[in-house]
């Protein structure tokens, strides 16, 4: 594995783990409602920017793609990777 795999492998990781978008959002959403201070405010904005939104899913489906893809293969007998 070269080191452009290895960043792949290791970015895709990430964007599993981490929770979405619409989960950060609507968590600061709760904090904001009990207890709004101006740094939770500019978090919840910034999660809840139609950008960020869409990033975000953007990622997660290249994510989705790529391991179908990589499955598909490995059915066929056609994957050389790991």
């Amino acid at each position: 594995m070269d080191e452009a795999e290895a960043s792949e492998l290791v970015w895709r990781e990430q964007v599993c783990r981490r929770v979405t978008a619409e989960q950060d959002r609507d968590t600061l959403a709760r904090l904001i409602e009990y207890d709004a201070d101006p740094f939770e405010v500019e978090l919840y904005e910034l999660a809840a920017d139609p950008q960020t939104l869409l990033s975000n899913r953007a990622q997660r489906r290249r994510v989705g793609q790529h391991e179908r893809h990589v499955r598909r293969l490995k059915a066929r007998g056609r994957w050389a990777g790991q």
